[in-house]
């Protein structure tokens, strides 16, 4: 693995960078299409990289270990082949579903007790089997075992949390190191800022993570209901902090608006569901604004879904006709939406790139951002 900065940002903390892994280059800054059970909802494998263009996929440990199961994927050769992509990819070590289910789990200093959301079995997951599984499923960038923390969270709950966080990291690297992948290729190991929404814990957090020297390093816990300004607070306190030989992972993060946002505080990767989630229930992202195709305004209009689509199903097919389509609850529907959100979005960190090499990159993301945030 090897990160390369190219350019960075007269005017503010954006960069242009180049990150190698085992399956190959990834420009950055760039966003990551969730395929949580080893597929994005809705696309083919053949569209993400054709259309969408996508460089890396995100998957993630706590569901690819319920289903398949590690048995399956191992047999299949890892998870690339066992989805056949052969661009990188990032599994996420399923932190998040400690948040997520919290009705479902207890944690403990060991580890995580969980029930399935399936059976209802019981499952334990600690940093070290959590490494194990990440090691077994194959991904290219493999994630720090940590409890996300909600929003609104008290301080001592914060700090506490934040702590088991940092001495779960220890562990994992422990393991980490004394441990090797399974498919002959080197895995890259990420750890995860935490802290929630207060700026000692989030600078503290940072520097234990950044004193690992890990090859990258992730920022978590964020885009779980606190307000915009929080998020961008944070996130440029922690990139203060962060190494900038390194990138920096933004979990989870969000509206376009965010990533230029966040891009411009100097964050290099994203992942979020909200591309493909909202394009299932008819929010669709365009160069233009975002547009609810579900509203009666689009019945009668025939113009393209988004002319400066690099989807051609966008750029042929009509507003009136996704409008039909979403209304009708339509497979179609669904991945027409899917297609246009996630081609938005990789065209949109691609253009992000291309001005901060240019050196007009905050002019372009101060004029762009008023369009981002149109409703149309």
């Amino acid at each position: 693995m090897s990160f390369n900065l190219l350019h960075t940002d007269k005017n503010s903390s954006a960069r242009a960078g180049l990150l190698t892994t085992g399956h190959g280059e990834i420009e950055t800054p760039i966003f990551m299409p969730v395929g949580t059970v080893g597929t994005v909802k809705g696309i083919h494998q053949k569209e993400i990289d054709e259309v969408i263009q996508a460089q890396i996929i995100l998957a993630n440990t706590y569901h690819l270990y319920l289903r398949p199961g590690l048995d399956i994927i191992k047999e299949a050769g890892g998870v690339h082949k066992f989805i056949n992509w052969e661009k990188p990819m990032l599994t996420d070590s399923g932190g998040y579903q400690v948040y997520s289910l919290s009705s479902m789990r207890k944690i403990k200093e060991e580890g995580v007790n969980f029930r399935s959301h399936i059976d209802g079995s019981k499952l334990f997951f600690t940093p070290e089997n959590v490494t194990d599984t990440q090691r077994t499923i194959g991904a290219d960038i493999i994630m720090a075992f940590d409890e996300c923390t909600p929003y609104p969270c008290e301080y001592n709950y914060a700090k506490n949390s934040m702590e088991l966080t940092h001495r779960w990291l220890d562990r994992c690297i422990k393991r980490f190191q004394e441990t090797e992948g399974h498919y002959g290729y080197d895995q890259i190991f990420a750890p995860i800022v935490q802290g929630s929404v207060y700026k000692d814990l989030r600078q503290a957090s940072a520097q234990y993570i950044a004193s690992k020297d890990m090859p990258i390093n992730a920022i978590g816990g964020l885009s779980v209901g606190e307000p915009a300004e929080d998020l961008y607070e944070m996130t440029a306190l922690v990139c203060e902090e962060l190494p900038e030989s390194k990138p920096r992972y933004l979990m989870g993060v969000g509206t376009p608006e965010n990533l230029l946002e966040c891009i411009s505080r100097g964050i290099d990767m994203f992942d979020c569901v909200l591309p493909t989630r909202n394009a299932r229930h008819g929010l669709i992202y365009t160069s233009e604004g975002s547009i609810n195709i579900k509203n009666a305004k689009w019945k009668n209009d025939f113009s393209p879904i988004d002319a400066n689509s690099t989807s051609a199903e966008s750029r042929t097919h009509t507003k009136a006709y996704l409008h039909h389509l979403i209304r009708s609850q339509e497979i179609l529907g669904g991945q027409i939406a899917s297609l246009q959100n996630l081609s938005f979005y990789l065209s949109l960190v691609k253009t992000a790139r291309e001005k901060i090499i240019e050196g007009s990159f905050t002019s372009w993301k101060s004029d762009y951002v008023k369009i981002l945030s149109k409703r149309l």
